[in-house]
């Protein structure tokens, strides 16, 4: 039997945190770390999409989480994400989440090249080997990989003991059910779209991991428990209310991640730096929008939660 209480719940996507120079701040990780857990989350999804894995280094991913495991291990669960578009990146990233003591390791398929099936199993089942005795997720995020979880693949990715279920960004939330049919209670499956986290649980997702969680965790912790209690009505008026938010923290000209480190600087007081480029960091227009969001988040907390 797999122990998969500690990843039922709010389980926020770190963000990358920068100092002024746009180097990894080991300083901010550690803030936001401790930030998260004041805020009563039940883990970290580390080195994902808001982490902006994918313009860093396996030296900054390495730091990044050598930074978060300094102050939350034991205190909160820890998701790595490892995908890098090589497998012995891949791999070196595994060997080293385990050495932390981290609970799953996370990968999404390569991306670029259209991989066959058979490939990107034995992409994922190499990285899960590197790191034989952590938990191992799969990522299914096909609009940005550009190549979806099928059945078929995941029904293979069953066949390895330490695959625990799916973090799964597709858009459909019938995908959903249709994974949760399919692995049954042994398994997992966490709602990726913020934007569905209550159509996502009463399609079988018992976790949630998200890009937004970040700027508003008290409002997707409040959803979470309405989810709990039954009360759907409310449950439906909340998630409406943080659509709205996040229709604002997408708004920007600059990137949706920029905007969300500006709402936490304003609410919390916390300053985790700007986005890496390519991504584009926040413009004059942008922080009227930041305050906007900021301000709609403080209501909302208010209307909901009191």
């Amino acid at each position: 039997m797999k122990q998969l209480d500690k990843y039922k719940g709010v389980i926020p996507a770190f963000y990358a945190c920068y100092d002024e120079a746009g180097d990894i701040s080991p300083e901010r990780v550690r803030a936001l770390t401790q930030y998260f857990i004041d805020k009563g989350v039940k883990g970290l999804y580390v080195n994902g999409s808001s982490g902006e894995c994918i313009y860093q280094s396996v030296a900054d991913r390495k730091l990044v989480l050598e930074e978060v495991m300094a102050v939350a291990k034991g205190k909160l669960t820890i998701i790595n994400h490892v995908a890098c578009n090589n497998l012995r990146d891949s791999v070196e990233l595994a060997r080293h989440s385990e050495a932390l003591g981290v609970d799953a390791i996370a990968a999404i398929p390569p991306i670029y090249f259209r991989l066959p099936e058979h490939s990107i199993a034995a992409y994922w089942n190499s990285i899960s080997q590197a790191a034989p005795h952590t938990d191992f997720v799969i990522y299914n995020i096909p609009q940005l990989a550009g190549v979806a979880l099928t059945a078929n693949l995941y029904k293979e990715m069953l066949k390895n003991p330490r695959v625990i279920g799916v973090k799964n960004s597709s858009m459909p939330v019938q995908d959903i059910q249709t994974f949760a049919g399919l692995a049954g209670d042994d398994y997992i499956v966490f709602n990726g779209p913020d934007e569905q986290f209550l159509g996502g649980r009463l399609m079988g997702a018992e976790g949630g991991i998200g890009g937004t969680y970040g700027a508003m965790p008290e409002l997707f912790l409040h959803l979470n428990r309405l989810i709990a209690e039954k009360d759907l009505e409310q449950a439906r008026k909340l998630q409406f209310a943080i659509n709205d938010i996040i229709g604002k923290l997408t708004a920007g000209y600059g990137h949706m991640y920029a905007v969300i480190k500006e709402v936490i600087r304003l609410n919390d007081g916390l300053d985790i730096g700007s986005v890496r480029e390519p991504l584009t960091g926040l413009t004059e227009a942008d922080l009227s929008l930041a305050r906007e969001a900021a301000a709609l988040i403080t209501q909302t907390k208010k209307d909901f939660i009191g």
